[in-house]
Formats: structure tokens, sequence, C-alpha cells
């Protein structure tokens, strides 16, 4: 069994910037992608993966980043709200958000958006049921997801991947 405080070497890429690192044994994904690689979209909601806003897509799936050790990320592809926009400008899938109110305070926003970017990936074209379904383990406190399953339908329908 590892040490809490041994040091592990890392490459991981995200959103297609290499990353070579040593990271603590005990140090979780969440705290590598924000505070060691200041990718500030990412957000820490509750440490215990109930909240969502800490979502990210890890080798094509969605995972909570705050429930995964940096160390096991070695080698992994991840996307980070950070990288949906295309040079500064939005990706249809934050626009929707922006155009049809869903979102207000934000903090959950990144993780709902990479949630709904792997739905859209997977399914291009979602009911309401599975647009909900796609969303559940997120946690917004702000808009009672309505506006939320409005946006991902009119990203869908404008078809946004």
């Amino acid at each position: 069994m590892s040490d809490a405080g041994t040091a592990h070497p890392i490459k991981v890429t995200i959103n297609g910037e290499t990353y070579e690192r040593t990271v603590l044994a005990r140090t979780l994904l969440v705290h590598l992608i924000r505070d060691v690689l200041a990718l500030k979209g990412t957000h820490i909601g509750c440490d215990t993966g109930n909240c969502g806003a800490c979502t990210v897509i890890y080798n094509g799936r969605t995972i909570k980043s705050c429930m995964m050790l940096a160390a096991q990320a070695d080698g992994a592809e991840i996307e980070t709200v950070e990288g949906l926009s295309e040079n500064g400008e939005l990706s249809p899938l934050q626009r929707a958000f922006h155009e049809h109110h869903g979102l207000q305070c934000g903090y959950c926003t990144p993780g709902l958006l990479m949630s709904a970017t792997v739905l859209l990936r997977d399914n291009p074209n979602p009911s309401e049921e599975e647009i909900r379904r796609g969303i559940r383990g997120n946690i917004c406190r702000c808009t009672g997801y309505m506006n939320v399953v409005k946006s991902i339908s009119a990203a869908a329908k404008e078809g946004a991947q």
C-alpha cells in the first residue's frame, strides 16, 4: 500500500495539452486541475461526489474529479469546461445555456456542461427524459432544472456535440 506522502510522476492530457507533474499520493484530481494547473472552471462543491460541480470528461466518460486521485489519472485524456470553447467563442452548448437561461449563479454549470457534452456525443437527439437522466448527479440549487433541460434540448436541435 502507498504512503499518502509518496510522490508520483504523472502525465495527463487536459484539453489537448499534455502536462507532466509530480503529485502526492493523496492529491485529488480536482486539486491537480484547479490548484496545480490553474484551470479554475472545474468547481469543488461537496468533496463527496454528490453535487457534480467537479464533473470532467475522463477518457470519454464523465467522472467526479473529487472522487479520483490525481495519480490514478496518469496517461488519461481529460476535458474540462475550459476546453469547450474554441478561439474564445462559446460552444453551441454554452451559447444555449446562455440564451435559454440554463444557469443562474453558475457554480454547477461547468459540471452540467460536461455531463451534457457527453450526453450529446452519445445521443445527439435526446428526449427530455434522456436529458434528465444524462444530468442526474449534477445538483443545481438555483434553476430548478427546467431551463437546464431546455438549454440542452436547444443545443441538440442546433446539432451541438
